[in-house]
């Protein structure tokens, strides 16, 4: 059977309703879904995997259909939460684990641990299967959705942006697993980047506006297929400037290159038996550039959530943060104020649809949503941080009508429109195309360059490069032996 639209119009949310094109797909027939943010990549592959309610038009898809997207990671991360609020019934809520969210609606032979014991290892979490879902790193908790679609061995596999978040070594098994499967599997795959394109790929769609603006299809899909889709996604983007600080409201700087923004001594975080990072000795100095290394689960995310205070074991460390011995009666907002901060985390926890507007000027106020009234230099000042990322004719869009990419880029700006003190990119460019991710890239090397905000950077893609950070801390030094 084929998966197929017919111009369908689908309800996928409350706030959210799509139309598709004219689509079919054969089995066997291994699709890439292409194009810049905001033209239509994730919904495309939503209403082939079956998602959401029909409202017109046709769609045939298949009950064998697997579906990995960021969308579904939050709605599962979203239903754990809300068990929280199951004392309201009068009962004790149980968290799921990563093995009970694996297993979930996986039947009969496929629940035997050696399948799952085998993908689990080819992603990295055997270790992880026992513990609670919610306490896992976003890149686990895609890791975790991963597992589960592929024990259910489908005949269809919808991926959107699959490499997204994972370790250099997890991607590289997990493309080769994907190479096998391409022989029993009809894969259709959501990209960013053309170097992730697979040998085994026939065609790609290139998506604009939320149609197909054009497609190639093949035997194989070679460098002179396509090299169209590299002359689009490789536009060189010159930023010269960026937007200045507000300074009637801005928190002092931090200029004393011989004050510590961050010092760490002995630093160790463990939970239970499970040693995250141990003897960690680190200092972070105005204008000094860090990125932080290593793979999932070697505690780089954990680390930053010390500095944010998001980690309740900041009080258990010897840390100062920006003059502040963390515990000493600081407030929240003492630390915020020098604060800026762009996080795969953030980005699931920011639900509140009010405007672009105002998501941009709630960088000024450290808030979810914005709940104080921005000053005029405060609006003039988004108008021209949405300029430089092209998105100032969205002003009054809602939040959650943007697709992720668009979020995201809109998320970055929130966190360098104060020009903070200590700015953290936790995976910044998940979600970015190629040309906004190479803009973003070079106004962040802008910023670092300016002097008065220093990086901290995560990142698992080489590529991604900023030329302003020269200082490096890799997080396997720091692991239990």
């Amino acid at each position: 059977m084929s998966l197929s639209l017919s111009n369908p119009t689908v309800k996928l949310s409350a706030t959210l309703t799509a139309k598709g094109p004219e689509l079919t797909i054969v089995p066997r027939q291994h699709t890439i879904i292409s194009g810049l943010n905001g033209s239509g990549k994730s919904v495309l592959a939503a209403l082939l995997a079956g998602e959401g309610k029909l409202l017109s038009g046709e769609r045939q898809s298949s009950d064998r259909c697997g579906w990995v997207s960021v969308a579904q990671q939050q709605a599962v991360i979203e239903a754990e939460r809300r068990k929280d609020d199951a004392d309201i019934l009068d009962v004790v809520p149980v968290p799921s684990t990563a093995r009970e969210v694996i297993l979930d609606g996986v039947a009969g032979e496929q629940r035997e641990s050696q399948p799952l014991l085998e993908l689990s290892e080819l992603l990295g979490i055997a270790a992880l299967l026992d513990r609670e879902f919610l306490a896992l790193s976003t890149g686990e908790t895609r890791k975790v959705l991963l597992t589960r679609e592929l024990l259910r061995q489908p005949e269809w596999l919808i991926l959107d942006e699959p490499y997204d978040g994972l370790d250099a070594g997890t991607v590289a098994r997990f493309a080769a697993y994907l190479d096998k499967l391409s022989a029993s599997c009809t894969i259709i795959m959501v990209v960013n980047r053309v170097s992730e394109i697979p040998a085994w790929a026939q065609r790609l769609l290139f998506l604009q506006n939320g149609g197909i603006a054009w497609q190639i299809s093949g035997d194989v899909l070679d460098e002179a297929a396509l090299q169209p889709l590299k002359q689009i996604m490789h536009i060189q983007q010159n930023v010269e400037s960026l937007p200045g600080r507000d300074s009637d409201l801005y928190a002092p700087v931090i200029s004393d290159t011989a004050t510590p923004l961050v010092q760490l001594n002995n630093g160790r975080v463990a939970w239970g038996d499970n040693v995250v990072f141990d003897h960690l000795n680190w200092t972070i100095l105005p204008g000094e550039h860090w990125q932080v290394t290593g793979p999932n689960g070697s505690g780089k995310t954990c680390l930053l959530t010390l500095i944010t205070g998001d980690n309740p074991l900041c009080y258990s460390n010897d840390l100062n943060v920006f003059g502040y011995q963390r515990g000493s009666g600081e407030s929240i907002w003492d630390i915020k104020q020098h604060l800026g901060i762009i996080s795969n985390s953030l980005h699931l926890q920011y639900r509140v649809n009010c405007s672009v507007a105002d998501v941009v000027c709630s960088g000024f106020y450290d808030s979810i949503g914005l709940y104080k009234t921005p000053t005029d230099k405060q609006r003039l000042l988004c108008r021209q941080w949405l300029a430089a990322i092209g998105l100032e004719n969205d002003a009054k869009t809602p939040f959650q009508s943007l697709s992720f990419g668009d979020q995201r880029l809109l998320l970055i700006v929130r966190a360098m429109v104060k020009h903070p003190s200590l700015l953290i990119l936790d995976e910044p460019c998940n979600g970015l195309d190629e040309i906004n991710r190479t803009k973003v890239l070079a106004m962040l090397d802008l910023l670092a360059r300016e002097g008065s905000t220093t990086l901290l950077y995560v990142n698992h893609h080489s590529e991604d490069k900023i030329p302003a950070i020269n200082n490096t801390l890799n997080m396997c030094d720091y692991r239990p032996q």
